[in-house]
């Protein structure tokens, strides 16, 4: 780098950077993957080996077809179970055929089935939980996200994907959690190529409700595309169109809101990616105290850690970018 600009660009961060943390969270309050006030009780009270919290609250988004809010508490419930699994045995034992035990069960043996070296093999075998699940509740869109996952781990070709896609959009036709898992088969890491995956959410986008998350997901395409080394495949204005969405959906809700954090984190890191510092402050702002663990444990092991690693980075991005002194304003004096 030229000295001068070097010299004024570490002059710009003096001056700069510190203000620019202005609507950050400090770094102590910050937490990952935090449980909103429904999902809190039910993970603390399932440490203790009690799983009737845990029971009533998916017994409760079941009965209000709160998917949304079902199929993220069935992951979660479930990611906790993966390590401390003894309520849910407990509950299974207490209540074998509850459809929401038998949905918590299906996440996580496809979990488990996820990240083993026998996957295809030890998922095919878990497709009879599967089953157990949508059949407990044929309302429930969930069993189908679940469905769509394995389908993807097993290599299911595309007709059969297509009429898993079929029976989930019947019970939901904008449930995110759905349309993720499609999207993920769509990718060029699975079944399909990057402008499929593009082409996919941009129409789903289009077709949703306002405030759905589903909107976003054009931005979950270009995180795969970037995450994968980018290229030419995609220009860069329809990376800039997805990002433009995810912006526009974020400021439907207010700073700091937990429902859409992990759209928040992830358009934050295409964003970066993009090289869009101020939009990315902007969103590391909306994010508040909740960083998600998707996108930065893509890229570290530490992804609190990365999270706030990244705040900095892009703070001094932006000071960078700021004049050292304001233009004067109005006409210059003429030289007498």
């Amino acid at each position: 780098m030229d000295p001068l600009r070097a010299l004024v660009r570490t002059a710009r961060m003096a001056r700069h950077t510190s203000r620019l943390a202005a609507g950050l969270t400090a770094d102590d309050e910050v937490l990952l993957d935090a449980p909103d006030e429904r999902l809190g009780p039910a993970l603390v009270a399932a440490g203790r080996g009690d799983h009737t919290p845990a029971a009533k609250l998916l017994a409760t988004t079941r009965e209000a077809a709160e998917w949304e809010n079902r199929d993220r508490y069935a992951l979660r419930l479930a990611a906790f179970a993966d390590a401390r699994d003894a309520w849910l045995r407990s509950w299974h034992r207490a209540a074998p055929h509850d459809p929401d035990v038998l949905l918590v069960r299906a996440e996580l043996a496809v979990a488990r089935g996820w990240r083993s070296p026998a996957r295809a093999e030890l998922l095919r075998e878990v497709g009879p939980l599967i089953t157990a699940a949508a059949e407990g509740e044929p309302r429930d869109p969930v069993p189908w996200r679940i469905a769509l996952d394995h389908a993807r781990g097993t290599g299911l070709g595309h007709s059969g994907f297509e009429q898993l896609w079929a029976e989930a959009v019947r019970r939901s036709p904008h449930h995110y959690g759905c349309h993720v898992s499609a999207l993920k088969y769509l990718s060029a890491a699975w079944y399909g190529s990057h402008r499929e995956s593009f082409d996919f959410a941009e129409r789903a986008a289009e077709d949703a409700l306002p405030g759905s998350l589903v909107r976003a997901l054009p931005v979950r395409a270009a995180f795969a595309y970037l995450a994968d080394g980018g290229g030419a495949a995609i220009p860069r204005e329809r990376l800039d169109r997805a990002a433009d969405g995810a912006i526009a959906l974020s400021a439907e809700y207010g700073p700091g809101d937990p429902w859409p954090a992990e759209v928040r984190n992830l358009l934050a890191y295409v964003l970066v990616r993009l090289e869009r510092w101020s939009d990315a402050l902007a969103q590391l702002r909306m994010i508040g105290p909740y960083a998600t663990s998707f996108p930065w444990d893509r890229v570290s092991d530490d992804p609190l850690g990365q999270f706030l690693q990244l705040r900095d980075g892009v703070r001094l991005e932006v000071a960078c970018s700021i004049p050292l002194r304001a233009r004067r304003k109005g006409p210059a004096r003429a030289e007498g």
